[in-house]
Order: structure tokens, then C-alpha cells, then sequence
């Protein structure tokens, strides 16, 4: 594990004390489960993309499609 040093406002940081104390947590702690939890949506998220962009075809039409004055 790494170290970093941040900078936050007084009111960020005691909520964060606050936030840590009652998960019973450390701040360091609390911040490192956040960015991996941000970080594996965002894999999620990518991985979903590509998933959606391989998409080629539900299957060949049966014909022309319609025209929305013939749906409504």
C-alpha cells in the first residue's frame, strides 16, 4: 500500500472523520474503499460499453420497416 496526501475543506474533512468513526473506520481507510468502489464501476461501466458497441444484430427482417404514419 501507497500513501497520498490530500487536500480537503474543514467541513469535508469532519464529516469524513465523522463518516469513518461511525462505519469504524479511518479516514485513509474510508478513502481507499471509495476509490476502488469508483473504480469498479467504472471497469463495470467500460466493460458494458464494449459489450454494447460488439452488438451486431437481434436478426435479419422479414421485410421493409414501417413508416411511424403506419404505426400510429
Amino acid at each position: 500500500m501507497k500513501n497520498v496526501t490530500i487536500t480537503v475543506d474543514d467541513a469535508v474533512l469532519e464529516w469524513a472523520r465523522v463518516e469513518a468513526a461511525r462505519r469504524g473506520s479511518s479516514v485513509s481507510r474510508m478513502v481507499g474503499e471509495m476509490l476502488a468502489e469508483k473504480r469498479r464501476q467504472e471497469d463495470a461501466y467500460a466493460q458494458a460499453m464494449r459489450s454494447a458497441l460488439r452488438f451486431e444484430s437481434w436478426g435479419e427482417s422479414s421485410g421493409p420497416y414501417l413508416r411511424l404514419s403506419e404505426v400510429e
